[in-house]
Order: structure tokens, then C-alpha cells, then sequence
């Protein structure tokens, strides 16, 4: 999708104030819901995931399956909020070996484990809204000990309720980030 796209910076596939923010994106509701509804304490737009079991109810970015987003952009950073539920995401990526190797954190989990194509970890959210930053490259060379070449794909699942996924070339401070990437807090006026 994005691999003759000039990459550097910030690249953003999902972002809850948009248009059609889901447009690239397949959804798979079973037992659950995907909606954009406003989120009290950030007074915003957002995409709520909410299903009673985590593997049914989903998103995939791209939406065909044969598809790869080619994002070379080592950082995935993801805007999402604590709903006290269980939830998980995973990322699809290719190595220097053409090997496509998962990674996938949840709240659930407890230990890391290494298999030959996933690593699963354990994913720790504080209350309210988190910025996860997720560096691929340092993930994929110590849990494969090979080295990243692109993300092939996002899945987020139940439960959740996010602001922003994106991908950058490398950490940005909060100074640096752009407006649109930051996640504002509104300021209640002490009456």
C-alpha cells in the first residue's frame, strides 16, 4: 500500500477524526461493535472496539488480505485508552530474511514468549488515555535476531477505544510531535 510512498517522519493509517478514518481498514464484528462515538475526557472523536471475545471483534489495516502496508517507518506508535477489558494488537512484519514474523502484546498475558513466527508479551496500560510507542526494529532483532524490513500489518482487537495509529521514523518528544498528534486533554475549570 504505502512501499513507493516516500516515507519519513510521521504516517499515519488510522486517525478518529478524520472523514472515513476506517477506510483502509477490514472490520470483523462478531458479538461486539466498532463505532466512532465522542469520548468524555478528551471532548473527541474516536473508534471504540468493544466485543465479548477479543479474537472476534477486530480491525486489519490493509483490508485485503493479500495486501502489505510496505511501511518502512520503524516506530508504531498507537493513541488508545484503557477500557479495563481485555485487549491486544499485533503487528505483521517482513525481515531481512523474507520471513513474516508477528508480534503481539495484550493486557492479559503475563510472560514474553518466542516462537519462530510470533512473540507474544505482555502489555501493561495506565488509566485513561495511552500513547504506546512500539520500536520494531529493536523488537525484531532481539526476539529473531534478524532485522527489520517493513510492516505488512496492523490488527487491533477488542477492547479498546483509539484516537491515532502511526508510524514514525524515529521517537519524537511531545514538544516536537505535531499538533494533530498530540492528545489534548481538556482543562476543567475549577468553578
Amino acid at each position: 500500500m504505502f512501499k513507493n510512498t516516500f516515507q519519513s517522519g510521521f504516517l499515519s493509517i488510522l486517525y478518529s477524526i478524520g472523514s472515513n478514518p476506517l477506510q483502509i481498514w477490514d472490520k470483523k464484528v462478531k458479538n461486539g461493535s466498532i463505532k466512532r462515538i465522542t469520548d468524555a475526557d478528551i471532548q473527541s472523536l474516536i473508534i471504540e472496539i468493544s466485543g465479548v471475545n477479543i479474537s472476534t471483534t477486530f480491525i486489519t489495516c490493509p483490508s485485503t488480505p493479500r495486501l502489505s502496508l510496505g511501511i518502512k517507518l520503524p516506530y508504531l506508535v498507537i493513541i488508545v485508552k484503557n477500557m479495563k477489558k481485555f485487549f491486544s494488537f499485533e503487528v505483521e512484519v517482513m525481515d531481512d530474511k523474507q520471513v513474516k514474523r508477528r508480534f503481539r502484546a495484550s493486557n492479559f498475558q503475563t510472560v514474553t514468549r518466542v516462537r519462530d513466527f510470533i512473540c507474544t508479551m505482555p502489555l501493561r496500560l495506565d488509566e485513561g488515555w495511552n500513547q504506546i510507542g512500539f520500536n520494531l526494529a529493536d523488537f525484531t532483532k532481539r526476539a529473531y535476531g534478524t532485522n527489520y524490513v517493513e510492516t505488512v500489518r496492523v490488527t487491533v482487537n477488542a477492547n479498546c477505544r483509539l484516537r491515532r495509529i502511526y508510524f514514525a521514523d524515529r521517537l519524537y518528544s511531545e514538544d516536537e510531535l505535531p499538533p494533530e498528534f498530540k492528545l489534548y486533554l481538556p482543562i476543567n475549570a475549577k468553578t
